[in-house]
């Protein structure tokens, strides 16, 4: 007879801890999934085995296991990822192991789904390196040959070559007999990266997890995974999770992309769990950008992460040359478009000269509000109080925070009954339809969240892009990361002041990165590329270094903010909503909760944290929604956590049909 641990699959916060069951199955460990009776009527439900237990309390009556899944076993590394992520992100033990967990049970059909099929690739040799990849691969192998866990921040220009790097240290671990997995920011990247990692290294080896695989699909990769005949996974952020063992590297591409950070519980942060993994393997951790993000820089600087620089293109084609426009000064021209006489003239000289053009707007729709220009009312979402988007070619208005869309459209003010109700703003769906008026002859296509939503549609897009059927290719931040074509001649930035107006304290962080990125999709081929930027603030730090490609001038002025304020890399910053069926009852709960904190570390605390105060999204899902911030410093952690526990738990026995409760780790936005 055995006694185990387990982590019951049930979302009930009040089931949050771990049952002691007995067992008569033999050889039961941690990772594996077992069926149990649970509850007064005996149900049964899906359990994970946590630990063993010491053994039997005379005082307990036992329920016993039922069942073990043939199938399903968690990497061994799971269950210590697990207890990490409870503590590190405030989250449910079953939502973090799940998270190791193949997507449902096993497809009911005769084989497996072949994501390779029809589409094999002439194997490439290896490429010779540049003597800049020549020493970053250098740096290293020592590391990976000798087991020794390291980060590694490689800081390479765009097209320096950052990805062949990538490959020679999977190779290294290919020949290791161990496993990688390769995260890349975007689903729209991955096909790009299977492509390369095919002809370098054939299907056989190859494994892709991510959401817009079918559960199907997903479930047959991660058997893959399992059983060892894939060794390695690429991927979006929910890859680093996938279930080898013997890890030898976890690479993340654009580590600074917030889609690496979870908005959903558990609020994970893809870097965190990637150091994590490897450091129990004896792994290495790659991460890789144009455009580190500044905690990344920062530990860097600090020794805790080993910097490389890669300073060259690796076609040896100069950085692209650069322009910023004044819009201010456009306007007062009498120039009311939204391509300022700059960028349509490079557009003209770029399509003459039959070379494709990227138009970059981080909004989708078509116009980003609806208003009364006689009262100033704005249509706004029921549900999240936000002004609603409107998309055109749907004929509807749309909330992009909650995703409730009408139909009904007022043709006049619903509060003062004018006439003079119209659309303002510009979204990607408007850039469309203008720059198909301005070039006719132009075949044009947009890619954003709106026309990404089918299977499929992302490389269908980038393929026609690829072969050079599209000449201008419009979209949101999809089209600033990470595309590799040879024929760009030049990127457009319609409106670089987007991002820095978010009330955000990585506003000018996310401006930088962005338009940098954008622009180092210009000119990878051998002839350099052209970039406008326009900005009605083209003064801004952010915009004018960006511009420059000086990161290291900006990464220079914004830590001294960030040090000042005492904003991340300094300290982390504990997130937390409350949300209550009236304002009231959210205000009054929010200061409940910042009293208890405070009581629990200490009065001294109160200069760390900041509210409560209505959130930026004030009410969403029918919920009213009251925001404190809590700046954490290193020394604090334990306290800060322990505190924060205690309140969750009170707030789950005593307060959760009122409440709804949320803590987020340093988010990458604050809505």
């Amino acid at each position: 007879m055995e006694y185990v641990n387990l982590i019951i699959d049930n979302s009930n916060d009040k089931t949050d801890m771990l049952y002691t069951y007995a067992s008569e199955i033999e050889g039961l460990k941690p990772g594996d999934k077992v069926t149990v009776p649970f509850a007064r009527g005996n149900k049964e439900y899906d359990a994970y085995v946590h630990s063993m237990a010491d053994g039997p309390d005379p005082r307990i009556k036992y329920k016993y296991v039922i069942s073990k899944d043939p199938l399903v076993s968690l990497p061994s590394d799971a269950v210590e990822i697990c207890e990490f992520m409870r503590q590190r992100y405030f989250c449910r033990y079953i939502d973090a192991i799940k998270c190791f967990a193949p997507a449902g049970s096993a497809p009911k059909r005769r084989a497996a789904t072949d994501l390779f099929a029809g589409k094999e690739v002439e194997i490439v040799e290896s490429p010779s390196l540049t003597p800049e990849q020549e020493e970053a691969v250098q740096n290293v192998m020592p590391f990976l040959q000798s087991r020794e866990h390291k980060v590694f921040l490689i800081h390479g220009v765009t097209s320096s070559g950052k990805t062949e790097t990538y490959m020679k240290v999977i190779e290294e671990c290919l020949k290791q007999q161990r496993t990688a997995i390769m995260l890349v920011p975007e689903i729209s990247l991955t096909s790009q990266t299977i492509r390369r990692f095919q002809q370098r290294f054939g299907t056989d080896d190859l494994a892709v997890l991510h959401s817009k695989l079918s559960k199907g699909e997903r479930y047959d990769q991660w058997m893959r995974i399992k059983s060892g005949e894939a060794k390695v996974v690429i991927g979006a952020r929910s890859a680093v999770f996938a279930p080898v063992e013997n890890l030898g590297a976890v690479i993340l591409d654009e580590e600074h992309e917030s889609t690496y950070k979870s908005d959903m519980s558990p609020k994970y942060d893809t870097l965190e769990v990637a150091i994590q993994r490897a450091r129990r393997s004896g792994g290495v951790v790659l991460l890789g950008s144009a455009t580190p993000s500044l905690t990344s820089a920062f530990r860097a600087a600090k020794g805790e992460y080993e910097k490389i620089l890669l300073k060259t293109r690796y076609n040896k084609t100069p950085l692209p040359h650069v322009e910023v426009v004044d819009m201010r000064e456009e306007l007062k021209q009498g120039n009311k478009s939204i391509f300022s006489i700059k960028l349509y003239e490079q557009i003209r000289a770029c399509l003459d000269e039959g070379r494709q053009v990227i138009l970059f707007l981080n909004r989708r729709g078509y116009s980003t509000f609806l208003s009364c220009r006689s009262c100033g009312y704005v249509m706004r979402c029921e549900e999240c109080g936000i002004s609603m988007t409107y998309h055109k070619a749907r004929g509807e208005v749309v909330c992009h925070y909650c995703g409730r869309r009408t139909k009904i459209i007022p043709d006049v003010c619903p509060a003062c009954g004018s006439k003079y109700i119209r659309h303002f703003g510009t979204g990607t769906e408007k850039v469309e339809e203008i720059a198909g008026k301005t070039f006719p002859d132009a075949v044009i296509e947009r890619l954003d969240l709106d026309t990404a939503k089918r299977k499929g549609s992302i490389d269908a897009i980038l393929s026609r892009f690829g072969k050079g059927k599209t000449d201008i290719l419009i979209g949101t931040q999809l089209v600033a990361k990470g595309l590799d074509f040879s024929n760009v001649g030049l990127v457009g930035i319609v409106a670089a002041d987007i991002s820095l107006n978010i009330p955000d304290f990585r506003s000018s962080e996310r401006t930088f990165q962005l338009i940098t990125q954008a622009a180092g999709r210009a000119g990878r081929g051998t002839v350099p590329g052209k970039v406008v930027i326009q900005s009605y603030t083209p003064d801004h730090y952010a915009i004018q270094l960006a511009a420059r490609q000086d990161y290291d001038l900006f990464y220079e002025a914004e830590i001294k903010i960030r040090e000042q304020v005492g904003y991340p890399p300094f300290c982390d910053i504990l997130y937390i909503i409350l949300a209550a069926e009236t304002e009231e009852e959210a205000s009054e709960g929010a200061e409940k909760i910042r009293q208890s904190f405070l009581r629990r570390v200490g009065r001294d605390h109160a200069v760390n944290v900041l509210g409560p105060r209505p959130a930026p999204i004030n009410k969403a899902s029918g919920l009213y929604r009251y925001q404190l911030l809590i700046k954490c410093t290193e020394e604090n952690w334990d306290a800060y956590r322990e505190a924060l526990w205690k309140i969750k738990n009170k707030v789950v026995r005593e307060k959760q049909k009122e409440w709804t409760l949320s803590i987020d780790v340093n988010p990458y936005g604050f809505l």
